[in-house]
């Protein structure tokens, strides 16, 4: 588990670690040691070198970076070695002709005392640092101007010189973040610097992960120089909320298969899916719940679905039902079988969905997904709560109260409690909250943290980046990528959270492993498949075999 900060928890995470003794000028000393140590094994043309610097830390830092390459050329020169010192003098070697220029473009008046005394450090060794704009071409350009701290537009000589930047053949690195972008959102704060490589420290940041900003780092590494930011760090959580993402070792925590076992011992999911001719989203929905380890499955569908379902994945079970006759029998049935229930994929929004909907909320207190037609279905009026299915059709029942908090009837939102999880995109969650697309887009944590307040629910929160909070405790997602942007791969995920919520994995942890097993499968696929190849029906197959690679 990691976690990402933003802006203000790392601030404090600086003043904690500085209160313990540790002087800023050391920690902006070690940093500049990790950015010269990754350029150098991303074996960058160092052989001219421009740093620009602005009159914050971040410049500090660039003033440190330039001064070390800057000694280290002089180094270079006069050392000799003998042939066990191959691999140092090989790096000495390279560095030997190298020019180091620094363009300063802050404010003397603004500079701080640590980026005042680099500065001057930098001067003291002999390296020549100018406030005009360069006139000549670099091989590497290292962008140390505006740092995580930038809130507001960059304008005036800042804003020059990212367009400078912009317009050289150089290969660039950001020191902690390209400036221009936001710590925060990753948004673009009026013009910022796209980088090759980008080197952070202690923790990544919210906006290294979030688009554009994740562009804009190029490759991000993360280097330790000290600074304190676990979980105990009480700056980090009295800041801001936390959140936090997986990495790889957090698949142990999936279920695991024992000796002695039979098919009920890994959970029977009940999949409400499908409609005339979107039969294929029950089959990835009933597919991808198999792959996750789930024991059995049974598909509630129209009957027009059932031999292609039989079809193309015999292991699971079939049970239909005639449109305009959704009779409760073999649904009540089906739904005293299973131990998870999952609802939308390809459902459609016929008044006969709408019944389904309306008697799985209101005769279930099973864990239950809601996914895709379903969701659009939340946000329509439904008959209030009744003691058997609904004999009106739902154009016929009356429409329920909402109140100012979202569009979700009154009427089901105490059936939602503390066993949903609901996976809205970014369009299906604006017509929930009645909000707009962009202002959801602007801040998805905080919209799926209010969502998931306010309903006592699970919101899977999906875009590029996928946000899962349950209110209190708040998941950004970072497997998966653009190969994954087709057709059926949302039925998919449906499958996985219903597989791994019937191998009684605990309703948010389903969730967030869930969303993040689901992103692995689709990178796996990419890789041996390529981006333009991928197919929903490959998710299923590469969840399976990233399952079998991680989890223990």
């Amino acid at each position: 588990m990691e976690l990402l900060l933003n802006a203000k928890q790392m601030k404090a995470c600086d003043e904690q670690t500085i209160g313990l003794g540790i002087p800023s000028m050391v920690l902006m000393e070690r940093a500049a040691l990790a950015v010269v140590d990754e350029m150098g094994k991303a074996q960058l043309d160092l052989s001219k070198v421009l740093v620009v610097c602005g009159s914050g830390n971040n410049g500090g830092d660039g003033f440190a970076v330039a001064r070390i390459l800057f000694c280290s050329r002089q180094a270079a020169v006069s050392h000799g070695g003998s042939g066990d010192d191959l691999p140092r003098r090989t790096a000495l070697e390279a560095v030997g002709s190298r020019q180091v220029t620094v363009w300063f473009v802050g404010k003397e008046s603004s500079m701080t005392k640590e980026t005042m005394l680099q500065r001057s450090i930098c001067e003291n060794c002999g390296l020549k640092i100018s406030s005009n704009f360069p006139d000549g071409e670099y091989t590497t350009i290292v962008d140390a101007m505006l740092g995580i701290g930038l809130s507001r537009a960059v304008e005036g000589r800042y804003a020059e010189a990212v367009e400078w930047i912009s317009a050289q053949n150089a290969q660039v690195v950001a020191v902690d973040i390209p400036s221009g972008i936001s710590a925060d959102s990753g948004c673009v704060l009026g013009t910022a610097v796209r980088a090759d490589l980008t080197v952070t420290f202690a923790a990544r940041k919210l906006g290294q992960v979030f688009y554009p900003g994740a562009e804009y780092c190029g490759r991000l590494v993360c280097r330790d120089i000290g600074i304190q930011t676990d979980w105990n760090n009480s700056g980090i959580h009295d800041a801001s909320p936390c959140i936090f993402t997986y990495t790889k070792q957090d698949l142990t925590r999936l279920p695991k298969r024992v000796p002695d076992s039979h098919k009920g011992t890994y959970g029977k999911v009940l999949l409400i899916a499908g409609s005339e001719g979107m039969s294929g989203a029950a089959c990835l929905a009933a597919r991808a719940a198999f792959r996750s380890g789930c024991g059995m499955v049974r598909v509630f569908t129209p009957a027009c679905n059932r031999i292609v379902i039989q079809t193309v994945i015999p292991e699971a079970m079939v049970t239909t039902w005639e449109p305009g006759k959704a009779k409760p029998g073999g649904l009540e049935e089906a739904l005293a079988w299973s131990d998870v229930v999952g609802i939308g994929p390809g459902l459609g929004t016929s008044p006969d969905a709408k019944e389904l909907l309306c008697y799985i909320l209101n005769h279930s207190a099973k864990p239950l997904v809601i996914d895709a037609d379903a969701i659009n279905l939340l946000s329509a009026p439904l008959r209030p709560r009744c003691g058997e299915m609904c004999e009106q059709t739902a154009a016929e029942c009356s429409a329920s109260a909402t109140d100012d908090r979202g569009k979700i009837p009154l009427s089901v939102q105490d059936s939602l409690k503390g066993r949903v999880i609901l996976t809205p995109h970014l369009g299906e969650i604006a017509r929930l909250t009645g909000m707009e697309k962009h202002t959801i887009a602007a801040d998805p944590i905080e919209t799926a943290r209010s969502f998931a307040d306010t309903y006592e629910v699970v919101c899977v929160l999906k875009n590029t980046r996928t946000v899962v909070s349950d209110g209190s405790r708040t998941y950004l997602n970072t497997s998966g990528n653009d190969g994954m942007a087709v057709a059926g791969s949302g039925d998919v995920l449906t499958g996985v959270l219903c597989g791994l919520l019937a191998q009684k994995v605990p309703v948010y942890d389903a969730a967030t492993l869930g969303v993040y097993l689901h992103g692995l499968a689709g990178d796996a696929a990419r890789d041996e498949l390529g981006a333009h190849a991928v197919m929903a029906g490959d998710l299923c197959d590469f969840a399976g075999k990233v399952i079998k690679k991680y989890a223990r």
